[in-house]
């Protein structure tokens, strides 16, 4: 999921709202596509169904709308994030 600093900079992804919180866990359901890229921490997403993804600095993930999911956030995240 690492992304390259060109596209960060083309997407304008300084430019996006930041969200971030400390080591915890928590429920989440997306009712837009949201695309975030992380700034830093560290965070495993289960799918309800699904395997856990491990989301980290650098990377840049896109969460689909409709998606439930469970967050289990390792070390203290902050990210920019867009919905789309």
């Amino acid at each position: 999921m690492s992304s390259s600093l060109l596209t960060v900079q083309e997407m304008g992804v300084s430019r996006w709202p930041t969200w971030g919180c400390e080591a915890s866990t928590f429920p989440w359901s997306y009712a837009e596509n949201e695309t975030c890229y992380v700034l830093q921490g560290r965070v495993l997403v289960t799918p309800d169904g699904g395997e856990p993804v491990e989301v980290q600095a650098g990377d840049m993930a896109t969460f689909p709308a409709g998606m439930s999911c469970m967050w289990d956030v390792k070390e203290a995240i902050n990210k920019h994030y867009k919905f789309h």
